[in-house]
């Protein structure tokens, strides 16, 4: 059970730090770039989703490895054990969308249920993030 908390803090902890640092980089170099005020909006959307793409990998990475080991549980139902069945999980969990067609068994339900907060919170900073940004480089006539 520590074991599996330690794992489980470890992936949403990258998962936060990938995603401040994204939101960061793009704070920080969005008012030097050369281009139209809703240009930078487009970009920031983009590398927010970027940014989610490669948390939501973090997660499928921790399920491929953590899959079918007897401490962990592992993930039954439409999965044949391959990463990208681990990304199409993560995707669907990360995203609160739901699952139904591959179920969690063991301690691996509890990363699962992390990542769907974790995924509401990034989320929910990203809209954040960009309501900002569309108030500082929203132009009106």
């Amino acid at each position: 059970m520590i074991l599996g908390f330690l794992c489980n803090t470890v992936v949403v902890t990258l998962a936060v730090m990938i995603h401040y640092e994204a939101l960061f980089q793009m704070t920080t170099h969005m008012p030097q770039m050369k281009v139209k005020h809703r240009f930078k909006i487009v970009l920031g959307v983009f590398g927010a989703l970027l940014a989610h793409v490669i948390e939501i990998w973090v997660f499928a990475l921790a399920y491929y490895l953590m899959h079918n080991h007897e401490r962990w549980g592992y993930l039954d139902g439409n999965y044949n054990g391959s990463l990208i069945d681990a990304a199409y999980f993560s995707f669907t969990t990360f995203t609160t969308l739901g699952f139904g067609d591959i179920e969690p068994h063991g301690e691996l339900r509890f990363l699962v249920g992390i990542e769907a907060v974790t995924g509401l919170v990034l989320i929910t900073w990203t809209a954040s993030f960009l309501y900002v940004e569309m108030q500082k480089y929203w132009k009106t006539r």
